[in-house]
């Protein structure tokens, strides 16, 4: 069964969409509580299929970025701690996932980010990145005329 993964604008962590009602999406946080709340059109949101990573040739898409870190972790959560870990450490970090990444345009906060959402995947156990997450069809479209 193909997931989907949200990331909602101004709510942290990740959500997996669980229904579709008229004006809104049904979510699930990927967290410990699993709480389903709505998802309205003014929320910002995101699947991280439709994600990419700025490089210095072309943008590499975020399923590809998490399969690197998976494949540097072993599948296991990130051994850096990215709350605590400084700039420079989270850059250098960084360099090993993903060698060619635009230092002018991902920033340390995106970074932190990448490792936080890779760890709620792998502690919700969704770790094939090329299998389970696949970029949304017309979800964008409004079919009414």
């Amino acid at each position: 069964m193909q997931q989907t993964i949200l990331a909602i604008s101004g709510k942290p962590g990740l959500y997996k969409l669980v229904s579709r009602g008229k004006n809104n999406l049904i979510v699930e946080a990927l967290d410990a509580t699993h709480r389903r709340l709505p998802a309205f059109a003014t929320d910002r949101i995101t699947s991280l299929a439709d994600i990419a990573m700025f490089t210095e040739t072309d943008d590499v898409p975020l399923m590809d970025v998490l399969e690197n870190l998976k494949t540097l972790e072993g599948g296991k959560k990130a051994s850096i701690n990215e709350k605590k870990a400084s700039g420079a450490e989270l850059q250098d970090y960084f360099t090993k996932v993903l060698p060619e990444w635009d230092r002018d345009r991902v920033h340390n906060s995106d970074i932190k980010k990448l490792i936080t959402w890779y760890n709620i995947l792998v502690e919700n156990g969704v770790t094939d990145f090329k299998e389970e997450m696949s970029p949304t069809e017309g979800d964008n479209v409004d079919d009414r005329k």
